[in-house]
């Protein structure tokens, strides 16, 4: 699976950003999606990720209640809306992507397939 990210950038604190991946896979709806992030000198951390149908998400606390995940299986697309953002979601953020069938993992070392990451800068 090749997955391509986009729509990252610069914006000031409370604004909102909407980030796109597509995915060039035939057997997309199979795959679980999700989003990471790593800010510079930190660890590559979990953001949220959503089941084959959409039916079940599941976020960080960090996160909750501002960003919104989705998909289009029609398009091969997942997408991340950002709201209320703040300076500490500054990172690098990247669509992954697992084929496995039950579970959202928190841990990139369960996911398979990663997009090549987006830059999101909150400035205060």
């Amino acid at each position: 699976v090749q997955l391509q990210a986009s729509g990252g950038g610069l914006v000031q604190a409370g604004g909102s950003l909407r980030l796109s991946c597509a995915a060039s896979e035939r057997t997309f709806s199979a795959y679980i999606m999700g989003w990471f992030r790593q800010a510079p000198g930190k660890e590559r951390e979990f953001v949220v990720g959503i089941n084959q149908n959409g039916g079940s998400t599941k976020y960080a606390d960090s996160v909750k209640g501002r960003f919104i995940i989705s998909r289009d299986n029609a398009k091969n697309m997942v997408y991340l809306q950002m709201n209320s953002l703040k300076p500490e979601d500054t990172a690098v953020y990247f669509c992954a992507a697992t084929p496995d069938l039950f579970y959202i993992s928190t841990s990139s070392t369960r996911w398979s397939y990663w997009g090549q990451g987006t830059q999101v800068t909150v400035s205060s």
